[in-house]
């Protein structure tokens, strides 16, 4: 694990909040929501990923499996 994924996570929340506050000020309400929620899912997958790989790294540790 590394300091970087924290680094990605926090440009991809800056992009989106950007995009977002462009469509706003552009009255595009509805696809600023879609692109907060795309940039959501983007997030929960990369830190989905990280938790899968901490559960199989305890297993491991404690010879579960």
């Amino acid at each position: 694990m590394d300091i970087s994924i924290i680094f990605k996570i926090a440009v991809v929340g800056i992009i989106v909040t950007i995009i977002c506050q462009v469509l706003k000020k552009s009255d595009r309400d509805d696809i600023a929501t879609l692109v907060s929620l795309v940039g959501l899912i983007i997030v929960l997958t990369v830190v989905i990923s990280m938790i899968a790989d901490l559960f199989s790294q305890i297993r491991q540790l404690f010879d579960m499996f």
